[in-house]
């Protein structure tokens, strides 16, 4: 036996390196320089404006454009100096934008901002300027920027487009309603926890009703199951949640939110690393090491460590590969938390049975082969084969069976089904790291899988399917075989 590990706090990757760090602006009643009068100049002058600052913008000539712009802006003053910029000028900007003639003149104003403590930009010129603009989508006042470093600016507008198509005009009625009610919710009697439960509510019904204008009876609706859930939410939550196979585009919606609501994340070693990158930053991150014949914690210790955090006020994620009622455990930490009075909730997840079946096209339930599905165990409590698997059930060929955790006993296991009447023929397939860039995929008769495996062993999960629903993955010629690898 593998001697048992303890809960261990993961620090996870840090940040990758910025080609530039994104900022947001207040210049609500702030004076902006901006110098030039041409459309482009006239362009940097309307985010300005629509931003709330009051532009003064120097131009011997002013185009069309600009003098258009002045006389209707969309938010704060457009003044036209009839002049050109001098360095002066600069006293007591908060910003400033030039569009500048030549390499010359940009090196010129970019000093004169910077010893007057301004940041500037330099038009079509990145390399004279503090910092840049991206593309933009406005759902004021949420407000999302959009920057390739001047990489690909077709890139970021192709990106701003696809956004714009998937986020729907009316959150901007719902952000706004959300500094509207801060201080509504401030002064509500939540407590801290309380409070961003009260957000994560408002967000789910944001979500759920993008183009209706929010009114304050959702503000009431709100705070009113914010309080009513604020006990539970107090004295710390618990919630199972179904990681999936590996692949992070599977994981549900809920799932995501439960994440990024997380004070303490315990996961397992079989979890996919990317899927962590959904959590909030913030959160504490614990490997709780679940791994099959391999070193690993014990249950008792995992279920005291879950109570122990809820019962200090954290909101906290166990977090399972696949669907957390499948083989998971979840039984023993919900009854866990229940003797110990503390609120559970499970979010399911896609097991790995269906996303292998997905990623091979097969129908594990297809008409006229299988009229029934069954998940066995291939390890029992004790590390060893569970001895009381139906065999009969095993061997029916109207069944698909699915063997989790199989490596250790496969052998054992075909050997006895086929005593129970499995035809060693049958069709079978082993899928490691199912649904990962590193997935593989063994397709051969069930009485050559063991062997297969044995002399292909797969460094990861891996589950078994046998039966006739998949016959059009397992070669037809007796004794033939097929490997599939890199998720192909």
């Amino acid at each position: 036996m593998n001697a048992p590990r303890k809960p261990s706090e993961q620090m996870l990757p840090r940040m990758e390196p910025l080609a530039r760090l994104p900022l947001f602006f207040a210049l609500d009643g702030k004076r902006a320089l901006v110098a030039g009068g041409s459309a482009a100049a006239a362009w940097k002058a309307e985010l300005l404006s629509a931003a709330g600052a009051q532009v003064d913008v120097f131009a011997a000539v002013a185009s069309e454009v600009l003098v258009a712009l002045a006389a209707q802006p969309p938010h704060g003053a457009i003044v036209i100096r009839g002049r050109g910029w001098e360095a002066s000028d600069f006293a007591g900007a908060a910003i400033a934008l030039g569009d500048c003639a030549d390499e010359a003149e940009a090196q010129k104003f970019a000093a004169a901002g910077r010893a007057a403590g301004v940041p500037v930009n330099v038009i079509d010129k990145p390399d004279f300027g503090d910092f840049a603009f991206g593309a933009i989508v406005n759902r004021s006042p949420l407000v999302i920027g959009i920057s390739t470093d001047g990489a690909a600016p077709v890139f970021a507008q192709a990106i701003r487009a696809k956004l714009e198509g998937l986020i729907p005009r009316g959150f901007a009625r719902w952000a706004d309603a959300a500094r509207r009610w801060r201080g509504a919710v401030k002064q509500s009697g939540l407590a801290f926890a309380g409070r961003r439960q009260f957000w994560q509510f408002f967000t789910a019904r944001a979500l759920g009703n993008p183009d209706r204008a929010p009114v304050d009876a959702d503000l009431h609706a709100l705070l009113g199951q914010a309080h009513g859930d604020g006990a539970a939410v107090e004295h710390g939550l618990v919630t199972l949640v179904g990681a999936g196979p590996g692949d992070p585009e599977l994981l549900t919606l809920r799932a995501v939110r439960a994440l990024q609501s997380a004070d303490v994340i315990l996961f397992d070693d079989l979890v996919s690393p990317n899927i962590l990158d959904f959590a909030r930053r913030e959160a504490k991150k614990m490997l709780v090491g679940k791994t099959g014949y391999r070193s690993s914690c014990r249950q008792t210790d995992i279920n005291r460590l879950i109570v122990a955090l809820a019962k200090g006020g954290k909101r906290v994620v166990r977090l399972k590969g696949g669907d957390p009622m499948i083989f998971g455990r979840a039984g023993e930490e919900i009854a866990a938390c229940r003797a110990a009075g503390i609120s559970v909730a499970v979010v399911p997840g896609i097991t790995a049975a269906q996303g292998a079946a997905g990623r091979l096209g097969v129908s594990l339930t297809q008409r006229g082969l299988a009229r029934r599905v069954q998940y066995l165990t291939g390890h029992g409590e004790d590390g060893c084969l569970p001895q009381d698997i139906d065999w009969q059930s095993a061997a029916a060929t109207s069944t698909t069976t699915v063997v989790y955790m199989p490596s250790g006993h496969l052998d054992e296991l075909v050997t006895k089904a086929i005593g129970g009447g499995l035809d060693p023929a049958t069709s079978a397939v082993a899928v490691a790291n199912a649904t990962r860039p590193h997935e593989t995929i063994i397709a051969d008769r069930i009485g050559n899988l063991p062997a297969r495996l044995a002399a292909e062993p797969a460094d990861g999960p891996v589950i078994v399917m046998i039966g006739r629903v998949l016959g059009d993955v397992v070669p037809a010629a007796p004794g033939s075989a097929v490997t599939l690898a890199s998720g192909s």
